[in-house]
C-alpha cells in the first residue's frame, strides 16, 4: 500500500468509496466523476502504478471480473454499450498512479466521447510489417 495513493486509501477504508465489488485481489467502485451513469473503476488491491508494473497474474485477477461487472452495469442502467479504458502514463491521460480500468456505460446520446483516428492511408503492408517486427523483438 502506498500511503499517499487515493486508491490505496479506498482499499484500506481510510477514505470512503462507493464499492460495487470486492474479492481477495480486486476492488471495484464508482468513479466520483461519473463520465456516464454507472462509470466504475476496477483496481488490483496491490499497488502498481501502471500497466508497465503489472504482473500477468494481477492482470488476470482484474480482468476476470470485468465481464461480471459489465453485465451488472448493463442490467442496472440499461446501457447499450460499454467502453473499457485504461490510461497508462501521463501522456495517455493517467491522473491516479494506481493501475485501474474504467468501465464506462454508453447510452448512445451521452456526452462522453472516445473516438479513434483512422490513419490507414499512412500505413501500407510494408510499414506494418516493419512495425510488427520491431515489437516482436521486444516481447518478453
Amino acid at each position: 500500500m502506498m500511503k499517499d495513493c487515493i486508491f490505496c486509501k479506498i482499499i484500506a477504508r481510510v477514505i470512503p468509496g462507493h464499492i460495487v465489488y470486492e474479492d481477495e485481489h480486486v476492488l471495484a467502485f464508482l468513479d466520483i466523476s461519473q463520465a456516464t451513469e454507472g462509470h466504475t473503476l476496477i483496481i488490483p488491491k496491490i499497488h502498481r502504478n501502471d500497466i508497465f508494473e503489472m504482473e500477468s497474474s494481477a492482470m488476470e485477477q482484474v480482468f476476470s471480473v470485468v465481464p461480471k461487472i459489465a453485465r451488472a452495469l448493463k442490467e442496472t442502467y440499461g446501457c447499450s454499450g460499454i467502453n473499457i479504458v485504461s490510461n497508462n502514463g501521463k501522456s495517455a491521460g493517467q491522473t491516479v498512479l494506481h493501475y485501474h480500468v474504467h468501465l464506462i456505460p454508453r447510452y448512445g446520446d451521452d456526452k462522453f466521447g472516445i473516438r479513434f483516428v483512422n490513419n490507414m492511408e499512412d500505413y501500407d503492408a510494408e510499414k506494418l510489417t516493419a512495425l510488427k517486427d520491431k515489437v516482436k523483438k521486444n516481447m518478453q
